[in-house]
């Protein structure tokens, strides 16, 4: 018995995920807004129909203008959480891009590019990201976020153009 009160102790001590933010009246609440920002984003990367559904989790084509339709009206839907965490996982993306590069171009282009990243073994990270797993979406992210946390990024074509600034260029106002 004294071993069992000790993991329960152990068990309160661990932050456990809130269930509640599945429920149906959350999943409600951010499925449209989720769903336009993921449209917006698929937009400016100049995705294909296929690579949304892909990324969506293979929703039938169907239920994917459906959703679409409700969204762009403002409507009420629910996804599911599988939907709606790859979606997060874009949103992640995006704004590691947003961060890393200069402009939208130059962070498109960056996904688009061969890279040769072990992780990404010389394919375009928007190929991981558009395999269909879930998995190979947080991969990007996770690559991203740690870029964005200092871990070296491996250079890529678009840093060879590159010319380090001068104190002449550094301007104070």
């Amino acid at each position: 018995m004294p071993h069992a009160r000790r993991r329960d102790r152990e068990d309160q001590g661990r932050q456990r995920l809130e269930t509640g933010r599945f429920a149906p009246a959350n999943r409600r609440r951010l499925s449209a807004p989720a769903l336009r920002t993921f449209l917006a984003i698929a937009d400016l990367w100049g995705l294909n129909e296929e690579q949304r559904l892909l990324m969506l989790g293979y929703p039938s084509r169907s239920t994917y203008h459906s959703w679409a339709k409700q969204a762009r009206e403002h409507g009420t839907f629910i996804l599911d959480v599988d939907t709606l965490t790859r979606i997060s996982a874009v949103l992640g993306i995006h704004q590691a891009l947003g961060v890393l590069f200069a402009d939208d171009r130059a962070g498109v282009a960056w996904l688009r590019m061969p890279h040769q990243a072990p992780v990404f073994g010389g394919h375009p990270p928007l190929d991981v990201v558009t395999n269909g797993t879930q998995d190979g979406m947080i991969t990007v992210r996770r690559f991203l976020d740690g870029a964005r946390g200092g871990v070296y990024m491996q250079p890529n074509r678009l840093d060879e153009a590159f010319t380090p600034y001068e104190d002449a260029d550094i301007v104070f106002r």
